[in-house]
């Protein structure tokens, strides 16, 4: 009967829990520390308000807040953050936009293209991808939508799942259908 107690069942359901709470915290995290940087005061700074409602609304405890905007503000340790976005063409020919936050953009560019290599994508010049969608509203929606075969939306889908799990990507937008 080894290894069938009820805190090994737990301890497995808490790292999985773990894990992905952690992943948000660090994204919310730079999040924070990007509008930090243009004052760290959330009454005067929308961006900064708006930052900090979304990790209290994903219960980031209130220090690990403070560390963030500390950080953004110049107060903390740790390196610039800066923010970036990508573009590509994925399986299918879908437009792909990646919006990305990190301390080092040649780091990040090296594994996102090799993770597009990987996945049969492509990285695309600036701008080649960009008017295929509306900034008009908060989120881009695609002007132009394509229709990608079903072996093709899987590939795609597991082409964004993986681009997700690197902690300086924070969003993915998608031109397919």
């Amino acid at each position: 009967m080894a290894g069938h107690n009820k805190w090994t069942q737990i301890k497995r359901q808490k790292a999985v829990t773990d894990s992905k709470k952690s992943k948000v915290f660090s994204k919310c995290s730079k999040i924070i520390a990007v509008a930090a940087r243009y004052g760290a005061d959330p009454a005067t700074n929308l961006e900064l308000r708006t930052a900090i409602e979304k990790a209290k609304a994903e219960n980031m405890p209130l220090d690990n807040i403070e560390r963030a905007i500390a950080k953004g503000s110049g107060k903390g340790e740790g390196g610039q953050l800066e923010s970036a976005r990508y573009e590509a063409y994925g399986p299918g020919g879908a437009a792909i936009i990646i919006d990305v936050i990190t301390d080092s953009k040649n780091r990040t560019v090296a594994e996102i293209k090799h993770l597009l290599a990987e996945h049969n994508a492509k990285f695309a010049e600036q701008g080649s991808v960009l008017w295929a969608f509306d900034f008009s509203g908060e989120k881009p929606s695609p002007k132009i939508t394509v229709d990608i075969s079903s072996s093709d939306k899987e590939a795609l889908s597991k082409l964004i799942e993986i681009l997700s799990d690197n902690d300086d990507v924070q969003e993915i937008y998608s031109n397919a259908k």
